[in-house]
């Protein structure tokens, strides 16, 4: 079943074509890895599918999507688009992913807390969950952010670049979570390391204005010249890397 279908969506800023022509659907089993060169149209395919900016063409959202009037969408974005200066502490944040459910003026209930501390204590901040976002780390305020973005339970998680400012300790466990948080939510996964998420998702879109989805977790060279990208693929044990040369123009593929 589709959960949303993208039909010819196209986005502009002050003149710029940031994305045309995208056809795309997300399914409720999904695993998608969204890869692209920097201003490439990564970050403008989520906020559109977010109605977070202005678009042409037509989005479809699926009834199951929505309960009542609050939108089953969990949403992690780049720590650039959030404000560290507010005054709320850790555990606040997490509960802060209720709102669409709560509202801004109905207080949280003991479950509501239960279940935001057994989230922190998931991601390993249990100890912090005390202090104000301002005073965490980088990688804390990621584990973070993920524990709201699924708090309410969604049926489509997106996450834009969640691997950024994690360890490698965490990042191994934050890839083990989505791995079990996609058994029951499809998951839309931000990311600029094809190579590493290669081994985590189920089918990779490419985007540069353009998006072309590939019905594989893996990308071959014959495929990516079929999109003008010349490439050398090379493999170190398990995991792939990708090396991309320089080259002008639209193409659908990561830049190192």
């Amino acid at each position: 079943m589709n959960l949303i279908t993208l039909h010819n969506i196209g986005v502009a800023y002050d003149g710029y074509e940031a994305l045309r022509h995208v056809d795309l659907e997300i399914a409720d089993d999904d695993f998608l890895g969204v890869i692209g060169p920097n201003g490439g149209g990564k970050t403008t395919l989520v906020k559109a599918i977010l109605g977070l900016v202005p678009h042409s063409g037509k989005i479809v959202y699926a009834p199951e999507l929505f309960r009542g009037k609050e939108r089953l969408i969990g949403y992690m974005p780049q720590q650039s688009d959030f404000d560290r200066t507010f005054p709320i502490s850790v555990l606040e944040t997490v509960l802060s992913g209720l709102q669409g459910r709560r509202g801004f003026r109905r207080r949280y209930t003991a479950d509501d807390r239960r279940a935001a501390r057994r989230l922190l204590e998931t991601a390993g901040l249990a100890d912090i969950s005390d202090r104000p976002i301002g005073e965490i780390s980088g990688g804390q305020l990621q584990r973070t952010l993920l524990c709201r973005a699924v708090i309410a339970e969604p049926r489509l998680l997106i996450l834009d670049e969640p691997a950024n400012f994690v360890d490698n300790k965490f990042e191994n466990e934050l890839y083990r979570m989505l791995r079990q948080l996609n058994e029951r939510m499809a998951i839309v996964m931000v990311s600029h390391d094809v190579g590493t998420i290669s081994s985590v998702v189920k089918e990779i879109v490419c985007v540069n204005r353009l998006v072309h989805r590939h019905r594989s977790n893996r990308l071959t060279e014959e495929q990516l010249r079929n999109y003008d990208c010349p490439i050398q693929l090379l493999s170190h044990g398990h995991v792939p890397h990708t090396v991309l040369e320089h080259h002008p123009g639209d193409c659908c593929c990561d830049h190192e």
